[in-house]
């Protein structure tokens, strides 16, 4: 008969293997900044819906959708320059010069068809413009984009003046503003839902996506890895300058109206959101979920505090408290679980510090 092999190991009831492992992860998914995003998302609707009348129904739904899609768009670029430790504060100038050379043109007798990819382009040169001057001139991009935001804001005065171009053809106008047939879900969701999956792709599931987490915790280390970090943010600042624009095109066709003043102050909202989402403003961290539940979460409270007629002066005062609460709260919770795990590797050390053994005095004898 075979002899047993040594010491016992402890059994454990049918099911219960892995179960230990899998509580540890759904543990630590459940701390992540994205978890703590979505919760407050699901309270901020859940609390709109109980408090404020017309909220919970499916025409306000997409109706939040349609106001959320420009801030939506230029969140998602905008998430890859920050996590670079980047940023850019000209998005809404660069929409709004887009929606004053689109009337421009319009007025001058040119197609749709032919103003739109002339908006694109000039996104594109409007950002690689921020990015030259941060990578090149090797300027600080707060400083940049803020310059810029006021050259692009008024150049868009320049071209365009107060006035107003309303005259969009109704077949351009109404497309932009459709809903899905059989839904209320309107066409600007489907294609916010093509966008995100593309750049949540690249961003999760490319190499391109983990150089911009390796250049934005540590540019020296991605240049040492063979990156080169001019040329990943250069491009992210190109990409989000296109977006823009394609935002701008957007406010355009669904307001109806190219005005130089369209979009005034949108980039608190977005950096708002984006911060909100999760991304650290230091770079190097975020997801694309986090800040999509950003988005929502911005836009439901938004929605409900208009429907509830709360004054505009409000709304900014309530947009500057969330940026204020997205950049605060990450920090502290931070600090907290630094001091956290400071105390436990204290208690540790000091419960496995070997005792020294007694040493016998020798006191000599028969056997000496």
């Amino acid at each position: 008969m075979a002899a047993s092999s040594g010491t016992a190991e402890p059994t454990a009831p049918d099911g219960a293997i892995g179960r230990e492992p899998f509580a540890a992860t759904l543990g630590s998914l459940l701390r992540t900044r994205e978890a703590t995003v979505i919760g407050a998302l699901v309270v901020a609707v859940l609390t709109a819906s109980l408090l404020v009348d017309s909220f919970a129904t499916s025409r306000n739904a997409g109706y939040l959708l349609l106001d959320v899609a420009a801030i939506a768009m230029i969140a998602l670029p905008m998430t890859l320059v920050v996590i670079t430790a980047e940023i850019d504060l000209s998005v809404a100038s660069t929409l709004g010069l887009t929606s004053a050379v689109m009337g421009h043109l319009w007025t001058m007798g040119l197609p749709l068809e032919t103003i739109i990819p002339l908006c694109l382009l000039m996104g594109a040169c409007l950002g690689a413009v921020n990015g030259v001057l941060v990578t090149v001139a090797g300027l600080p991009s707060l400083a940049v984009t803020i310059g810029t935001m006021a050259a692009y804001r008024g150049l868009a005065y320049v071209v365009l003046g107060d006035r107003a171009v309303t005259d969009f053809p109704l077949s351009w106008t109404t497309v932009i503003t459709g809903r899905v047939p059989g839904t209320e879900i309107p066409w600007i969701g489907l294609v916010l839902l093509v966008l995100a999956a593309a750049f949540g792709v690249l961003l999760h599931a490319t190499p391109i996506g983990r150089g911009l987490y390796a250049v934005g915790a540590n540019p020296e280390a991605a240049r040492f890895a063979g990156m080169s970090v001019r040329w990943v943010k250069l491009w992210m600042f190109v990409l989000t300058g296109t977006v823009a624009a394609l935002a701008g095109i957007y406010w355009t066709l669904r307001y109806g109206s190219a005005r130089a003043d369209n979009a005034f102050a949108l980039e608190l909202s977005v950096v708002a959101a984006v911060l909100l989402g999760g991304v650290s403003i230091f770079g190097g961290r975020g997801s694309l979920p986090g800040v999509i539940a950003g988005v929502l979460l911005f836009g439901s409270i938004s929605n409900a505090l208009r429907l509830a007629r709360v004054p505009e002066e409000a709304l900014v005062a309530v947009t500057g408290l969330l940026l204020i609460v997205s950049v605060v709260a990450p920090n502290l919770a931070d600090r907290v679980r630094e001091h956290r795990t400071r105390r436990s590797r204290t208690r540790h050390a000091t419960t496995r510090t070997p005792t020294k053994p007694r040493t016998e005095q020798h006191t000599g004898g028969p056997h000496a």
